[in-house]
């Protein structure tokens, strides 16, 4: 058994609103929603955050011990649900899986027990644990089948889609609802991270442009949160129910670097782009845009461009690429699940996402960037989002138009 797996549902709750639309067309405009945050930290700190109204999803009695993380999750998945089309009475409850990812779980609930002064709320443990997210996403429709959860750092959301895509083709499931969610805007998280020296760095009224992928003055990532989730079925299925496709997940590949916990690797990153080539049936030439991981680090951006150059040889110069992070920052956990959605929009409407903030790329990144110009991709036929992860997972997913 070998099914065609298909993408029927879009959901998301992103720094730029909670409507796949609205959020691409953001992108397209080059719209950052980067701004500084926590003033009274020592250094300046910006992330990119969404504006939620947790009551359109939850009573306040149902609010008690739910983290951010699973609030955002819950209502991404509901919405990617109900752009498919789907009821659960559709559906054996048995067959229905939800594959989440997360990276760091319920930072708000950890962040209020380290500062409560010894007052510890009951359901600190629940409210935080990293499977919170999917299982909240399960209880609230009342899934029985598989409810995993993927903690893979940069990568646990694409992961989580790429293991979800392999139970629908294998037939384990006939709908697995997958993605994942971050909320660790918090001021302990922002810094941690600062202390590894890996944010972006800018100067007052700039933070919205403070990350600059791929560009010889890039100095790093800001922090961003959200949930974006996927609905897979197979097409079989999809077409059984006359539901709309935006695309097929071709491929995916998996790998590790095995070299260093931080540090990327670029043979591992090219093993992950040719297995996720390999498995559909693609060639490098025949993939026209790349959602790159692109953290605007210094380090991470020149070995991902020689990992695409190793695999693309010299059909480089063919592939636009576009890191996204730029404008809504860097979900983490959540991280390629809003950039698979992109991607997928990308493939649907056959425009691309620029790179922005990139006025002078790094002669060490020469890659083919997508301009503001630039965005329309008639030909488009095939495209692919990166998420190489600290720990040293490889995540790479291929999409078809459907």
């Amino acid at each position: 058994m070998n099914h065609e797996v298909c993408v029927t549902g879009l959901g998301v709750m992103a720094p730029h609103g909670g409507e796949p639309s609205t959020l691409f067309q953001a992108l397209l405009d080059g719209q950052s929603a980067i701004q500084p945050v926590f003033p009274d930290l020592p250094k300046p700190a910006a992330a990119a955050t969404v504006a939620f109204d947790e009551t359109r999803w939850f009573t306040k009695l149902q609010l008690a011990g739910v983290d951010r993380v699973s609030q955002l999750a819950v209502a991404a998945a509901d919405l990617a649900v109900r752009d498919a089309g789907l009821t659960m009475s559709d559906a054996d409850p048995e067959r229905v899986g939800v594959y989440a990812g997360c990276g760091m779980g319920g930072a708000a609930a950890l962040e209020a027990a380290y500062r409560g002064n010894g007052r510890v709320s009951p359901l600190t443990i629940p409210a935080f644990m990293p499977n919170a997210p999917a299982a909240h996403v399960a209880m609230r429709h009342g899934v029985l089948g598989p409810v995993l959860t993927y903690s893979v750092a940069c990568a646990s959301s694409s992961v989580a889609i790429a293991e979800a895509a392999k139970a629908i083709q294998r037939g384990e499931v006939d709908v697995a609802i997958a993605g994942g969610s971050e909320a660790l805007i918090v001021p302990g998280v922002v810094l941690a991270w600062q202390a590894m020296q890996t944010l972006a760095t800018f100067q007052p009224g700039e933070a919205a442009g403070a990350v600059r992928p791929f560009a010889s003055d890039r100095s790093g990532f800001a922090l961003g949160e959200g949930a974006a989730f996927l609905v897979l079925e197979s097409a079989e299925r999809a077409r059984s129910r006359g539901a709309r496709s935006y695309a097929t997940l071709a491929g995916w590949g998996l790998s590790s670097d095995a070299t260093h916990l931080t540090k990327p690797d670029a043979p591992g990153q090219a093993r992950a782009l040719r297995s996720a080539l390999r498995q559909a049936g693609l060639q490098p030439r025949d993939v026209g845009y790349c959602n790159a991981h692109g953290t605007a680090t210094r380090i991470g951006d020149v070995v991902e461009r020689n990992a695409l150059a190793d695999v693309w040889g010299n059909d480089l110069d063919n592939l636009r690429v576009s890191s996204t992070k730029a404008l809504h920052g860097h979900l983490l956990g959540a991280a390629g699940a809003i950039e698979a959605l992109i991607t997928v929009l990308a493939l649907h409407r056959r425009q691309l996402p620029p790179n922005a903030n990139c006025s002078e790329i790094d002669p060490a990144c020469s890659l083919n960037l997508v301009t503001h110009d630039d965005t329309g991709a008639p030909a488009l036929e095939a495209a692919m989002s990166n998420s190489f992860a600290f720990g040293g997972t490889n995540s790479v997913l291929l999409f078809r138009r459907a």
